[in-house]
């Protein structure tokens, strides 16, 4: 049963993988349990774990290897198996075979909870940064 903490690890690990176009370890770590949400950067709300995987999964088609993302975490916690972390995420990424990356700085709250001993992710909100990143 990994800590929040080793989980967080691997969910770097997973953002970095999903914009170099490898949607498998944030697929591993999302539930298939409802409820299940996703606010995507484009205004879009998805509703449902089926639904949520998919629209991942499609997503990480749209980028290439060579992109890079790092999260900056402004708070994180968990407790009684319920986990968040909320922050920017800073990405270059190489979108839908271009070859000049495009820098992209997203506000993200993601929820996670404990479902048989792992952490999933339940809800993801992402939105543009309107102001200067720091």
């Amino acid at each position: 049963m990994a800590s929040f903490k080793e989980f967080m690890a691997a969910r770097l690990e997973a953002a970095e993988a999903y914009v170099a176009g490898d949607a498998g370890p944030l697929l591993e770590m999302s539930t298939r349990t409802e409820p299940a949400s996703f606010f995507a950067p484009d205004g879009r709300i998805v509703l449902g774990a089926g639904d949520v995987v998919s629209t991942n999964e499609a997503g990480a088609g749209h980028f290439g290897r060579g992109s890079e993302t790092h999260l900056e975490i402004l708070h994180v916690g968990s407790d009684h198996g319920i986990g968040y972390w909320v922050g920017i995420q800073h990405a270059n990424m190489l979108i839908d075979g271009g070859h000049e990356p495009v820098s992209m700085h997203l506000r993200i709250t993601e929820l996670f909870r404990r479902e048989s001993g792992e952490w999933k992710l339940i809800h993801r909100h992402a939105d543009q940064l309107t102001e200067a990143p720091r």
